[in-house]
């Protein structure tokens, strides 16, 4: 490890308030903080006590004003719909400055918020940065997320205005928004003042008299608006974490530590310059859309990709190659699912041969672990760094990283890399002490948390000390099992609730998938604990394969459980390997193993909220079947 990140790294926990009063400097600021850091409402932490700003201000007219209106800001790419577009930085600011200015026509004023329900098009970039230019508050919801969730999220934030499109455009399908929009207002007992709809061309819809609005007549209509100050401390969104019941939990996001700490990390962390492009292969509705879609981009000037498309099926398994030939594409930040579906469709990457790849440079991934077979495949047809690195909606940033702009470092495959600049990461065990070396705990982040993590949750304080603060005292509590080698290497392993005992012995499941994906045959797998009578738990595994795979699936099957038990022992008890044409996962890529488990232990299953087919699931369940489990 070098000494550079070293000396970083440690100068951001001994004087947080130096270090990040330097990032600072690179936001424009219209008055400077009183104050770096506010620690007397620990565990709570504020960034930039006093200062105002705007944050739509950073990320589009300060370009503007710099002479760089001409740049591409946006790059849309739609192989859904056959649609292109590129929009400047001045065509951005002005269509920003309009939809504001049609916002507070609608009502809305500093403070309010706004819920955005809709696709991969640039009207939701607008329709974020309007709302952030009046100093209100936005909070976007996945388009096409079922009508009941919506409503629990309207009651919960109360918008003032719903911003939506008429509808989500899928790999042979139309998902209609407004028939789930109009369902959720009739569930929820908050209703907004109006909803302003953007109506796309492949499948306008009925609008409400009186309530809803056309988005083409209110931009229309509207006078431009200028950008709002805010203080530091003000929300900048709300956003909800996947798969919650009950109270959704909205992780609050501010709008100085954020814009410092996302600035900060397109240079140090992703090592891009401002005028280059830089595409994040995710969707606006997660956390890594608002991140590195939106903000971080724009915030330091670059070119962000917005890209309306699968990849695979839209059209084939080039589809990633192609757009970063065709848009010149530095950098790429994606799931590693997507690698795994690329992999699985076209293993020996030939359809890579017909793109010009030679600008591109770095691979980051992040979402879900990454198995080291799918790092050693991507490092093979890119022969470029591939870095797998860890963050959490609640972070809005990464906690983990090879860091390519300050300092590249020997990639470890299997990790994260190294705790980024403001975060203290420890390993502890559930007394709450730190554990060994290479020894595996609940990975912490001992307090304070840097700029733009999550200071609470929306109107639920007591919530969010109770889910993160509560179960180790003075530290964060991220949810994650892993452990942290000799060189300071941080190996996320699984969830806390994957770590499964198996007659005594705590294993990780994700020590198990690591085994599977490295069978030659195996695309991408999941392994699960389920409950046994005698041994408490066992472990059962999930194997999708790789297109043109000729042997059978119990030979398969049977080398597969082998491996398992060479590498990581009989303790395992690991007997049973199902393959499956397909695994359970979210609209973001997660692997569902919860409700996998569930299945399996034959309990109620509710419906994830977040689930990209619910077909699946009964796949699933009949897969298990046959081995004895799911039984009715």
């Amino acid at each position: 490890m070098t000494s550079r990140y070293r000396d970083e790294h440690r100068r951001s926990l001994e004087d947080p308030e130096g270090f990040w009063a330097e990032a600072a400097a690179d936001i424009d600021w219209f008055r400077p903080w009183d104050k770096v850091l506010d620690t007397s409402a620990t565990p709570s932490t504020r960034w930039f006590v006093g200062g105002e700003l705007n944050t739509c201000h950073n990320a589009v007219d300060r370009h503007v004003t710099a002479g760089r209106g001409k740049q591409a800001a946006i790059i849309y790419d739609s192989p859904v719909t056959g649609a292109k577009q590129t929009i400047t930085y001045r065509d951005l600011q002005e269509r920003t400055a309009l939809f504001a200015g049609a916002l507070a026509d609608a009502g809305v004023k500093k403070g309010d918020r706004v819920l955005i329900y809709m696709p991969m098009v640039p009207e939701t970039l607008v329709a974020m940065l309007g709302t952030a230019r009046l100093g209100a508050i936005h909070s976007v919801v996945f388009g096409g997320f079922a009508a009941n969730e919506l409503a629990t999220r309207i009651d919960d934030c109360r918008p003032t205005v719903i911003v939506a499109a008429s509808c989500g455009i899928e790999p042979g399908r139309v998902v209609h928004y407004m028939p789930l929009l109009n369902e959720a207002l009739k569930l929820s007992d908050h209703q907004p003042d109006h909803c302003i709809v953007f109506q796309r061309v492949e499948e306008p819809a009925p609008l409400k008299p009186d309530r809803d609005i056309d988005w083409a007549d209110a931009m229309a209509a509207a006078s431009p608006k200028d950008c709002v100050p805010v203080a530091a401390t003000d929300p900048l969104y709300i956003l909800y974490t996947s798969g919650t019941t009950g109270r959704p939990k909205g992780v609050v996001r501010d709008n100085g530590g954020h814009a410092v700490a996302l600035k900060w990390s397109m240079a140090n962390i992703y090592d891009v310059k401002p005028g280059e492009v830089y595409w994040a292969a995710s969707d606006v509705g997660w956390v890594v859309g608002h991140s590195y879609i939106v903000y971080a981009p724009l915030l330091h000037g670059c070119t962000t990709v917005v890209y309306e498309g699968k990849p695979v099926g839209t059209p084939d398994a080039g589809a990633f190659w192609r757009v970063i030939a065709e848009h010149r594409v530095e950098t790429l930040f994606t799931a590693p699912t997507a690698l795994r579906a690329i992999k699985r469709d076209d293993p020996d990457a030939k359809l890579m041969a017909q793109y010009d790849m030679s600008r591109f440079r770095t691979l980051f991934l992040a979402g879900e672990r990454c198995d080291p077979d799918t790092i050693e495949w991507s490092q093979r047809i890119l022969k470029t760094p591939v870095i797998d690195h860890w963050w959490q909606t609640e972070t809005g940033w990464p906690i983990c990283s090879n860091l390519m702009g300050l300092e590249p470092m020997p990639v470890k495959i299997g990790s994260a890399s190294v705790p980024v600049p403001g975060y203290d990461v420890r390993v502890l065990d559930e007394g709450n002490h730190e554990v060994a070396p290479g020894t595996i705990g609940a990975l912490s982040i001992k307090l304070p948390l840097p700029p733009a993590c999550l200071p609470t949750l929306w109107e639920n304080h007591d919530g969010f000390v109770d889910a993160y603060m509560k179960d180790y005292p003075g530290y964060y509590k991220t949810g994650d099992a892993g452990y942290i080698d000799e060189d300071g290497y941080v190996f996320v392993m699984t969830r806390t609730d994957d770590i499964i005992n198996v007659a005594g012995h705590r294993l990780s499941t994700g020590g198990m998938e690591e085994v599977l994906a490295a069978h030659p045959d195996v695309a991408e797998c999941a392994v699960i604990g389920v409950a046994d009578a005698i041994k408490g738990q066992v472990p059962v595994g999930f194997l999708v394969l790789k297109s043109g795979v000729t042997k059978t699936h119990t030979d398969i099957s049977r080398e597969a459980v082998a491996m398992v038990r060479d590498r990581i022992g009989p303790v395992a008890a690991f007997k049973t390997a199902i393959v499956v044409d397909r695994l359970p996962k979210t609209r973001s890529g997660k692997i569902l193993r919860g409700t996998m488990q569930k299945i399996a232990d034959g309990t109620a299953v509710q419906m994830p909220a977040t689930i990209d087919d619910p077909a699946i699931l009964e796949e699933i369940k009949g897969a298990l079947k046959p081995a004895g489990y799911a039984k009715d």
